[in-house]
């Protein structure tokens, strides 16, 4: 399991703060940026404020197949 301080890049985590869930993009200073997985604005999140999904976030988070 990946720490949240340790988070891989294109991990999935999810942001504390607001239940987002984000793949990491990258780090920069001591935020970790997040991004949706289909895409979008990323976002900084200190690392102590992301956590591993659950099982049900991370199956939804996937993308689908048409």
């Amino acid at each position: 399991m990946t720490s949240p301080g340790q988070a891989d890049v294109g991990a999935l985590m999810v942001d504390r703060r607001n239940n987002r869930t984000g793949k990491v993009m990258g780090h920069e200073g001591p935020y970790f940026q997040l991004r949706p997985p289909q895409g979008g604005r990323e976002w900084d999140v200190p690392p102590e404020a992301l956590r591993e999904p659950t099982q049900t976030e991370g199956l939804r988070a996937k993308p689908r197949s048409p």
